[in-house]
């Protein structure tokens, strides 16, 4: 190869290399730099717009409880920097040419999942949450489509993902109210609907936080008679301004009473350490009690077999988030029936999202915090 030829190739594969990284979309986000909470303001791209894929600015971030266990390694080793957030709502700004569920402008939300294998039988049945080959989560996953590279979440200004895994939004949607469905809303909707709350049960919701509240919603809405069970006083009056019909405050055992072979459905939002069998022992025969909550793993609570059997003809069942198309169908619920959680907006700052993440876990949040991510600077 003479000189003209190797100075050409070299060239063509420096143009190569430019376009390739050209390619790579620019983001900016609140990253976790450590297991003790702390943020900075962090630079990283993002996988090249795919044919299927959308390109969203972010408008809207909410603060999952997950997402502080994640952050603190309360279930495992997390690898920092790490941008969290799985609650995502904004606007789509670009498409792949093969995309047709969304249009440039539509709001369109993100989730906990943003891909699948696509091919098994849960891909299928639309229960991407169980994937046989596991799910890619919207941040700190692996993500086996694109070299493995390390999935960055919603606190930052965009996301890139397949339209298959992304939400319509409504465009008459309360836009501000809408990122915490994407995840506290489908964890509860999904159980309450596969154990057919209906009008004129008693059922009841443990642990009135981001996901009990809106339990609460979703049971007054099919018509149930709702009794909230939770740790503090402040809250009282919430649970019936929504539409309980009792507050029980289980650090005070006069209101524990009476309890007992009550409820026909019993959903448990409950991310911290407790007895399980207390609520067990409070369904009816043939009542069921769904747990959603995910305490830390040391704290995560054990039922013994031997309780069940002396509290026999009792269903206890785990729900983990829910797929694709159940997520769509639950939005499209909350935006008709105007169910929506209660947000406390704060700025796109690490300090504003260091102090939230302690409220958080202090129990000192009504209900759900919102990041605007439009502040972020």
């Amino acid at each position: 190869m003479n000189r003209i030829s190797k100075i050409v190739l070299f060239l063509l594969c420096v143009a190569s290399v430019e376009f390739t990284q050209a390619q790579r979309i620019q983001s900016e986000g609140l990253a976790a730099i450590d297991n003790k909470g702390n943020f900075e303001i962090y630079k990283f791209t993002r996988h090249p717009i795919g044919d299927n894929d959308i390109f969203i600015d972010i408008l809207y971030a909410g603060i999952c409880h997950s997402d502080i266990h994640h952050v603190h390694e309360d279930w495992g080793k997390t690898e920092y920097p790490i941008v969290p957030g799985h609650e995502i709502v904004g606007v789509v700004k670009k498409v792949g040419k093969n995309v047709t569920k969304f249009k440039v402008g539509d709001y369109a939300g993100v989730g906990c999942i943003v891909n699948s294998c696509g091919q098994c039988d849960y891909c299928k049945q639309g229960l991407e949450q169980f994937c046989e080959k596991g799910m890619v989560v919207s941040f700190g996953s692996h993500d086996y489509f694109h070299n493995n590279e390390l999935t960055m979440g919603g606190f930052s200004k965009n996301y890139v993902v397949s339209e298959d895994y992304a939400i319509k939004v409504p465009a008459n949607a309360n836009i501000k109210k809408v990122a915490p469905l994407l995840c506290a809303g489908i964890t509860t909707y999904s159980p309450i609907h596969f154990s057919k709350v209906s009008k004129g049960q008693n059922v009841a919701v443990a642990g009135f936080g981001g996901l009990g509240h809106l339990a609460l919603k979703y049971m007054v809405a099919l018509g149930a008679k709702v009794t909230v069970f939770d740790i503090t006083e402040e809250k009282r009056q919430d649970a019936y301004n929504m539409g309980a019909i009792k507050y029980v405050n289980v650090k005070t055992p006069d209101e524990l009473k009476k309890s007992q072979d009550q409820f026909d459905f019993i959903l448990s939002t409950i991310p911290a350490a407790y007895d399980p069998m207390m609520y067990v022992k409070m369904l009816k025969m043939g009542g069921e009690m769904a747990i959603v909550g995910l305490p830390p793993t040391d704290a995560t609570p054990n039922i013994p077999t031997t309780s069940l059997i002396y509290s026999a003809h009792r269903k206890v069942y785990g729900s983990l988030i829910g797929g694709i198309p159940e997520t769509q169908e639950m939005l499209d619920y909350s935006v008709a029936n105007n169910i929506y959680p209660q947000v406390e907006l704060i700025p796109a700052t690490p300090e504003a999202v260091e102090k939230a993440f302690k409220n958080v876990v202090d129990g000192k949040v009504k209900f759900r915090y919102v990041i605007d991510m439009s502040t972020l600077k």
